[in-house]
């Protein structure tokens, strides 16, 4: 579905949710929460779905492409955002120039495997709701201050307001595209935070399965890559 071709009043700001879809039902939910949030006086946001996607990088690159607005979210449609005052907060946390990007959840340093949930330190919380009337809370180490630099975040939700290209040159599916945007933005001398949340900021709905088999494949991928610029902690 093509982006909207309104404009941005001057001096307005506009924040875009990009988010590739192949369900539906899951996109008209997520779609519910995002239309329920605060908007702060001055913003415009916009809603762009992907279908028919052939990864993840690519669906997210022809979202960015297709739309003006300096602030992008992109999202899981298994994803809802529970937190009204979100674009606030993300724009709070945006007024310094060297965070490129922000998570709910993720590393302080990646391990020597690139998995981010496997790392020494992990911080920020989600709500996950795998099955219906069953709720786990994943809450990490407590976040001092407004935000923790990390290396990592997860990509349920992964908000930026800078634009680099996605690397579907060599993320060709669904695993390790947002940890290889962690590393791209991290070249380029970006921060990457989690924000302090004083409640959870999302609730993830993925269903329970087995790990894609392709998930090595793409790990192999990303050691390749940038597996020379990990500084594991012990």
């Amino acid at each position: 579905m093509p982006a909207s071709d309104h404009a941005v009043a001057p001096g307005g700001r506009k924040v875009a949710f990009i988010t590739c879809v192949n369900n539906e039902e899951w996109y008209h939910e997520c779609s519910l929460f995002i239309n329920n949030l605060i908007v702060p006086e001055g913003v415009e946001v916009e809603l762009i779905p992907v279908q028919g996607a052939a990864s993840m990088c690519s669906g997210y690159n022809w979202g960015m492409r297709h739309t003006d607005a300096k602030y992008k979210v992109y999202l899981h449609q298994d994803t809802l955002i529970a937190n009204k005052n979100f674009i606030g907060d993300m724009l709070q946390i945006f007024s310094d120039d060297n965070i490129g990007a922000l998570g709910v959840i993720g590393a302080k340093r990646l391990p020597a495997s690139g998995v981010w949930w496997d790392a020494m330190r992990t911080v920020g919380e989600v709500l996950h709701a795998c099955e219906a009337e069953s709720v786990v809370e994943t809450h990490c180490q407590e976040i001092e201050g407004e935000y923790a630099e990390v290396e990592a975040v997860d990509g349920l939700l992964f908000a930026t307001q800078v634009d680099l290209p996605w690397r579907e040159d060599i993320f060709t599916g669904w695993h390790f595209y947002e940890i290889s945007q962690c590393m791209e933005l991290q070249r380029r001398g970006y921060k990457v935070v989690v924000p302090r949340q004083k409640d959870y900021w999302c609730i993830h709905c993925p269903k329970e399965k087995p790990l894609d088999k392709t998930y090595k494949a793409y790990q192999k991928k990303f050691l390749k890559e940038y597996g020379k610029e990990l500084v594991p902690e012990f």
